[in-house]
């Protein structure tokens, strides 16, 4: 299709240099509407693509702490701490997102929206076996459950295949985001944490907190990282 229409822009300029008005009207019209049939077939790829590039705080930090200055506020952890470590102990699956300045409003709008005041019992109740929301994952946001029951993208990458549906949707909403996903697994009740397309497995109830927080938009590791990547960079 990317080709098609390239030769056709091409065809489209020789008329045009040629002043043949008529067919050149023709063809312009064709682009037209190939240039947005390449947005609609390449849409998710191109969420990706930007997404990627909104990822990237480098020099312009100072720009999304102006824009998103609610999204830097820090999610009080320990409800999800204790509730995953509960989880953990009883073998109940979880999946967790902690948004952070990323657009999730795609995934929101998917889920059943909830608005409540986070919680231990709150998170238990939405992962509890076979009650109505367990499946899909639970949005968390400025110290509230904003969503439950969402759809998370499933990454594309090759992953081991001891990964199960939480750890690859894990990954996969990871890569095009900045959000945090803490994955319970219902098989082992091993903790998982996802940030960035990378997935750190079989975390101990106890280090947790100390894991997620690395990852969180804010904190001092973060402030290290991205001086380091900025280093990276210049270099």
């Amino acid at each position: 299709i990317f080709t098609g229409i390239i030769v056709i822009y091409f065809v489209w300029v020789v008329v045009r240099a040629l002043n043949m008005e008529l067919l050149s009207t023709i063809l312009g019209q064709v682009v037209s509407v190939g240039v947005i049939a390449l947005i609609i077939l390449f849409q998710p790829e191109l969420r990706s693509f930007l997404q990627m590039i909104g990822r990237r705080q480098g020099g312009f930090s100072f720009i999304n702490n102006i824009f998103n200055s609610r999204g830097s506020s820090q999610t009080n952890l320990q409800p999800i701490i204790t509730a995953c470590a509960e989880m953990s102990a009883t073998k109940t699956g979880a999946l967790i997102v902690l948004a952070q300045q990323s657009d999730l409003d795609d995934i929101i709008e998917g889920g059943i929206k909830i608005d409540a005041k986070l919680s231990v019992a709150l998170i238990e109740n939405i992962f509890f076996k076979n009650a109505p929301l367990h499946d899909g994952a639970a949005v968390v946001k400025d110290n509230r459950v904003v969503a439950a029951k969402c759809i998370l993208p499933v990454t594309q990458s090759p992953v081991p295949k001891s990964y199960g549906t939480r750890h690859r949707a894990a990954i996969g909403i990871t890569e095009t985001s900045d959000a945090v996903v803490v994955v319970v697994s219902e098989e082992t009740g091993g903790i998982s944490v996802a940030f960035r397309g990378q997935i750190e497995r079989n975390i101990a109830p106890q280090n947790l907190q100390q894991t997620i927080s690395k990852h969180l938009i804010g904190s001092t590791n973060d402030k290290r990282s991205r001086r380091k990547e900025t280093a990276t960079e210049k270099q």
